[in-house]
């Protein structure tokens, strides 16, 4: 669902990218509260994870592919929408800066609904199907993937409206466009989320917020990101996703293709030229090492000043 530059007015860029940087600013503040010492690792790690995640595309219908958003996934783990929100932004700067995933103009427009509306539905729905379900913690995977799944929904919703207020397509056509592909992405999107957040309660506990005990090492979630990137990325589907899928439907696929945004971008399509996939894996080591150091830097300065 990354826009890139050309699908959306200066207008609407403008009004997206204040709105983003003002909820990133208010979530710097919140998390020095929220967000403790001990959990900055797990910030560097749980950004690693999206990015590596969301580099892996898989198919729905109609030749249509999706992929992983992460803001149910990154609020849970981090136990903190703020904190969650970080994560995401961070992901999405650094996908739109190296490697042209989503337009440097459009990027608050990703973050926006991305990184603030997703996470903030996907969280929301989770504490209340969570008190729905009686409170019990081995009903979260549930919960949150079925709140994960509505929030690429909502999310999508979004970014028609966006399209829709840019003149780039009718609202009634790309509204209904957009709902309706997102929410088979969406059944993924809750799959993937219920799945992780299981295998780390039954297996990692100590990966989650709430849990005292001390964590019992890096190894495993190091080695299992770095797989990901570096390896089942390869395996990723080739359809376009949902967001280019209805482009091209709509006939409004070439806007992207008009407007070049004069941004170095050494790793673009995550591929380092005459290398191949090598050059993909090469590609995806980088980007995943570079959002654990970013966010664990960010969780070190917006760590309480009393930690």
């Amino acid at each position: 669902m990354h826009i890139p530059d050309g699908f959306i007015s200066v207008p609407v860029a403008v009004a997206t990218s204040l709105a983003s940087a003002a909820a990133l600013f208010v979530a710097f503040e919140r998390s020095q509260t929220a967000f403790g010492i001990r959990r900055a690792p797990i910030l560097g790690l749980t950004t690693a994870f999206i990015f590596a995640a969301q580099m892996i595309n898989f198919p729905v219908a109609g030749g249509t592919s999706g992929h992983l958003l992460g803001g149910a996934l990154a609020a849970i783990i981090l136990g903190s929408p703020w904190a969650g929100m970080l994560c995401i932004a961070t992901v999405l700067i650094i996908q739109a800066v190296l490697f042209a995933d989503g337009g440097i103009t459009a990027l608050g427009a990703n973050i926006f609904n991305m990184g603030v509306i997703g996470v903030w539905v996907a969280w929301g729905l989770t504490q209340t199907l969570q008190r729905l379900f009686g409170g019990s913690q081995g009903r979260l995977p549930l919960a949150a993937g079925i709140a994960a799944g509505v929030s690429v929904v909502v999310a999508a919703i979004a970014c028609a409206i966006e399209l829709a207020l840019s003149g780039t397509a009718a609202v009634n056509l790309v509204l209904p466009t957009m709902a309706g592909v997102h929410i088979l992405i969406g059944v993924g999107e809750g799959l993937i989320t219920g799945g992780v957040l299981n295998y780390l309660a039954t297996t990692r506990p100590d990966l989650l917020p709430g849990e005292e005990q001390k964590i019992r090492g890096w190894l495993v979630p190091i080695v299992s990101i770095l797989l990901i990137s570096g390896v089942l990325s390869l395996g990723a589907s080739a359809w376009p996703d949902g967001l280019e899928k209805v482009a091209i439907n709509l006939g409004f696929i070439d806007l992207a293709e008009n407007v070049r945004v004069i941004v170095p971008t050494p790793l673009a399509d995550y591929s380092i030229q005459g290398l191949g996939k090598i050059g993909t894996s090469i590609a995806g080591l980088i980007g995943a090492t570079a959002c654990f150091g970013i966010a664990f830097g960010i969780a070190k300065i917006i760590r309480p000043n009393n930690a």
